[in-house]
């Protein structure tokens, strides 16, 4: 039984969004997997301003509403998706570099390796962790985004947050209440938008900070597969992996259709090319099965599903 959404009024977002808005756009193109059904509504957004706005009129019309940033860490359903689709492309960054604590400050578009990188350059570090995380500032945050020890709790200064109830402000990693790849905001989808976010860095020599960077590059180019992907599929369970209980129960390099789990790290899974979201979605549910059954271990997804899928 698939989960319904309602059909949109076309004429009312026409009416709000003009020519901004994009109708029937199929979302492949957007995400890291290359995967997926099409919108019914996609909106171009290229501030924050305008995200904060189009934000506040969908939840005046009481519509549901997606932001995709960098289309990681998901996998849109084979259906498409019933709900508005703000296409996040702000990318507004200010450095602040002469203060003894410098900041650097970036709208929710942005990615958080382009800002990694940036810093870098400046001799400013703290983001080296961040080099090679394809997704957006505003999913990082969203999401508690972190690789080789550092996450968004450690660097985050404040997020300026726009919920649907209390308006805009800016909320501390204290009020987000982080934890391991969650937060406030995943716990509470479709309340509140991340609009931007500052983030505490320090001096640091250039080439001190690019052979961190360059260490973590490489081990992750060693350790994860390239080609379309979602990112980790399951969050790992406390004191062990999720790829290493998958590989243990025998589906490392398993494939359904040109879906497959990577032979390199059983924690991703793959698009072979022209994959179904469905072949994905039952190589989900093999995984978690097998894990369960071998080890008594009941794996979460880390990623999201998107759009219509099986009700749980």
């Amino acid at each position: 039984m698939l989960v319904m959404a309602p059909v949109l009024p076309l004429d009312a977002l026409r009416s709000a969004f003009g020519k901004r808005l994009r109708e029937n756009q199929p979302l492949a193109r957007y995400t890291s997997a290359r995967i997926g059904g099409s919108a019914d509504a996609l909106v171009d957004i290229a501030t924050s301003d305008e995200l904060a706005k189009a934000a506040g009129t969908l939840w005046d019309l009481d519509l549901p509403f997606l932001v995709l940033g960098g289309g990681s860490n998901m996998l849109v359903s084979d259906a498409g998706v019933r709900k508005v689709v703000l296409f996040n492309q702000a990318s507004a960054v200010h450095f602040e570099e002469e203060n003894d604590q410098p900041t650097v400050w970036a709208e929710s578009g942005v990615g958080l390796g382009v800002i990694s990188r940036q810093a870098a350059a400046k001799g400013l570090g703290g983001l080296e962790w961040a080099a090679g995380i394809p997704g957006t500032i505003g999913g990082a945050v969203f999401g508690n985004a972190g690789a080789h020890g550092g996450d968004m709790s450690s660097v985050l200064e404040v997020a300026t947050i726009l919920h649907r109830n209390m308006g805009k402000k800016d909320w501390s990693a204290q009020d987000l209440a982080y934890e391991y790849r969650g937060s406030w905001l995943k716990k509470h989808a479709g309340d509140a938008v991340v609009l931007s976010a500052k983030f505490g860095l320090a001096k640091k020599p250039e080439a001190q900070i690019r052979v961190q960077m360059d260490t973590f590059l490489a081990y992750r180019r060693l350790t994860q597969p390239p080609g379309a992907s979602m990112g980790s599929m399951f969050k790992n369970p406390p004191g062990d992996s999720a790829g290493r209980l998958i590989e243990a129960a025998g589906l490392k390099g398993k494939r359904i259709g040109n879906a497959q789990v990577s032979p390199l790290h059983a924690n991703f899974f793959l698009n072979l090319g022209n994959s179904r979201a469905a072949d994905v979605y039952a190589l989900i549910q093999e995984a978690r099965a097998a894990v369960l059954r071998d080890f008594g271990v009941d794996l979460e997804l880390e990623i999201e599903l998107v759009g219509e899928w099986p009700a749980e």
